[in-house]
């Protein structure tokens, strides 16, 4: 078999890991041949691919981003793709590819599915927000990091009496948020699936300092609105990738913050250093289980399915399934993290 592999949208530790387990158990475990696309589906539409063997893929495992490039395609070009599918897939010999992204790339992964390619996909978003399956690599690392970015703005908001916005990633969903600053113990979270009340994190603030706390800490994820008149904030423009471009919800916070309590805010954007960077250990065996479960799945013939992982079991899912809709965070969960501020 010659199974093509590509990476794309954007970047994530853990991609490398998937690479490189695709690389050894179709080379060791079935005598395959891999190609490695560059750049995501523009490789496949432009020709750009190169050989990996197992020289190729060694040492990457904890390597960040992905040796094979990634990019974002504007809508046209994903249409051109599907349209000749089939075409391209007779074009580069291969009886199988393995896309591995998120949202936007799953859902091309199904377009180019229907129209005859051999598809099996593989899960990855930091944001956690893909619905069918439980984890995604990369979102560990990304808590990781902004939890231990929450820690250390803790001792320095405290020497200096200042209240810390910390921006983290999530544009629909909030799960980063969410989980570092619990894991953080930020005093108080904000996410795009409930707006807030600018006025509630005031008292908040006013509170603590009353209580002798002259400090704080708010982790806002970059998708996070406050609520209608609660300050100026409105939306942004949209891009041609489909997404919307936002105006800066950490440093508008921290600005208003700063008028209204007559103390020192500071803006913190932790941007894309919670995308690049060596993989946690959990990141790592996530996207090893991932990539050999692709590679077994497309021995079965199993195309137009997608990795997930389901409690602790690698199971496969339909790619429809899986852009159905947004994995967002619960209400429940929401007042779990409400309950320790």
């Amino acid at each position: 078999m010659r199974i093509g592999v590509l990476t794309a949208g954007g970047d994530c530790p853990g991609l490398n890991a998937v690479i490189r387990s695709v690389v050894h158990r179709a080379l060791t475990g079935h005598g395959d041949e891999v190609i490695g696309f560059e750049d995501g589906f523009k490789g496949l539409l432009d020709g750009h691919h190169r050989p990996l063997d197992l020289n190729e893929v060694s040492g990457i495992l904890a390597r960040g981003g992905t040796i094979l490039g990634s990019s974002r395609l504007e809508r046209r070009r994903l249409a051109e793709a599907a349209e000749n599918a089939a075409e391209l897939a007779g074009k580069y010999g291969i009886d199988a590819l393995i896309p591995i992204g998120g949202e936007g790339t799953l859902t091309a992964a199904r377009l180019l599915s229907e129209a005859g390619m051999p598809i099996v996909g593989v899960p990855k978003t930091i944001d956690n927000d893909i619905s069918s399956t439980d984890r995604t690599f990369g979102f560990d690392t990304a808590v990781t990091v902004a939890t231990e970015a929450i820690d250390r703005l803790k001792t320095t908001a405290e020497s200096h009496q200042r209240v810390m916005v910390v921006e983290v990633m999530g544009r629909h969903a909030g799960w980063i948020a969410l989980e570092s600053g619990m894991a953080g113990g930020a005093h108080g979270i904000c996410l795009p699936e409930r707006h807030f009340e600018v006025e509630d994190l005031v008292k908040m603030v006013q509170e603590r300092f009353a209580r002798g706390k002259k400090f704080a800490v708010i982790c806002v994820a970059e998708g996070a609105h406050p609520a209608e008149g609660s300050m100026d904030y409105g939306k942004g423009e949209i891009d041609q990738y489909g997404h919307e471009r936002f105006q800066g919800i950490g440093n508008r916070l921290a600005a208003e913050l700063e008028r209204r309590l007559g103390t020192e805010a500071r803006p913190v954007i932790l941007g894309h250093v919670q995308r690049g960077g060596t993989p946690t250990a959990y990141d790592r065996v996530l996207a090893t289980r991932f990539g050999w479960h692709a590679v077994e799945a497309a021995h079965r013939g199993d195309f137009g399915m997608m990795t997930a992982l389901r409690g602790t079991e690698v199971v496969m899912v339909p790619l429809a399934e899986a852009v159905t809709r947004l994995k967002t965070v619960p209400g429940d969960r929401m007042l779990e993290a409400e309950s320790v501020f």
